[in-house]
């Protein structure tokens, strides 16, 4: 049995696979707010009801915000702050009395969508979600890419891709930069902008619903993220031509990006034919949980490579 675990910010969300990747189990809780020791027993008392349940043992994977260190080992970069500086693969190993894999929430996005998902069969594919924050994952070959300093996919934290001018300096980051993709194309910098050029506040999910119903100032402020995704989804091509990219996060759910960003990205790609399929995630919101179970393969697989 292999369990996932999805470390949020505001919920924990925790799967259970048999050695036929059929789901056994799936439960969320409330994460404990600020609270980091809180937090580590919320997963331990999760994954003892599981096992408690199916009276075996499991590996555990956990996708969480942020990433470790390759030279401190501690979690970095974390929009669930009360992560940052903290050994969590380490403390849970020994909360748990087992070795304990961690990975970027969306590295185990990319891996669940070419495991099983809406890239199942492809060879190299980039996962990315749009939603509170901005991040990617690299999988090659069912294989997931980290690269030498932990950060490859972090597409997020580049500047915007052939910036306009009335794009510049760019918003503020909470990396402490300016200009940062995801200022652009999360959520809340979906929602900055169009309180700028409207003067009314709405969250992404009613700027995009206003804008389907016709409201003329939403349809602008949609066509200008789109082509600002289209930008920075082409930097993507331009440095790594996966063969399938997939969105997920509460962006991804808006219907005309599948129509529009196959028209828009060939503008700004350096090659005279594009066809990349651009697709939204099967598994939805599910994706992080299924890719952390993930990190440790099938129990029969490691028999096979053994024998």
């Amino acid at each position: 049995m292999r369990i996932g675990v999805d470390l949020g910010g505001s919920k924990i969300e925790a799967i259970a696979f048999d050695d036929n990747d059929t789901v056994l189990y799936r439960h969320r809780v409330v994460t404990p707010a600020r609270d980091y020791r809180g937090t580590l027993a919320a997963i331990a008392d999760l994954i003892s009801a599981i096992e408690q349940e199916f009276h075996e043992t499991a590996s555990v994977g956990i996708a969480t915000p942020g990433s470790l260190s390759r030279q401190s080992g501690l979690v970095r970069n974390s929009n669930s702050t009360v992560l940052n500086g903290k050994p969590l693969d380490h403390d849970l190993a020994q909360t748990l009395r087992r070795p304990v894999r961690v990975a970027n929430d969306a590295n185990c996005f990319a891996l669940s969508e070419a495991t099983d998902g809406a890239a199942k069969g492809v060879e190299s594919v980039f996962g990315l979600i749009l939603g509170t924050g901005v991040g990617g994952g690299l999988v090659v070959r069912g294989q997931l890419v980290v690269g030498r300093n932990r950060v490859a996919g972090e597409w997020g934290h580049n500047p915007m891709p052939w910036p306009k001018p009335d794009e510049l300096p760019g918003a503020p980051c909470y990396c402490g930069k300016r200009g940062c993709i995801e200022t652009f194309l999360s959520g809340p910098g979906l929602a900055r902008y169009f309180h700028a050029a409207a003067g009314r506040a709405l969250n992404a999910k009613e700027i995009a619903g206003a804008a389907y119903a016709g409201d003329r100032d939403a349809l602008a402020v949609i066509e200008l993220f789109e082509d600002r995704l289209a930008r920075g989804l082409a930097h993507i091509i331009n440095l790594v031509d996966p063969d399938t990219i997939v969105l997920g996060g509460g962006l991804s759910n808006i219907e005309r990006l599948y129509d529009t960003l196959p028209r828009l990205i060939p503008l700004y790609v350096f090659s005279d034919f594009i066809d990349t399929p651009v697709v939204r995630a099967l598994h939805g919101d599910s994706s992080g949980v299924r890719g952390a179970a993930r990190l440790w393969p099938r129990p029969s697989d490691e028999r096979k490579s053994s024998g």
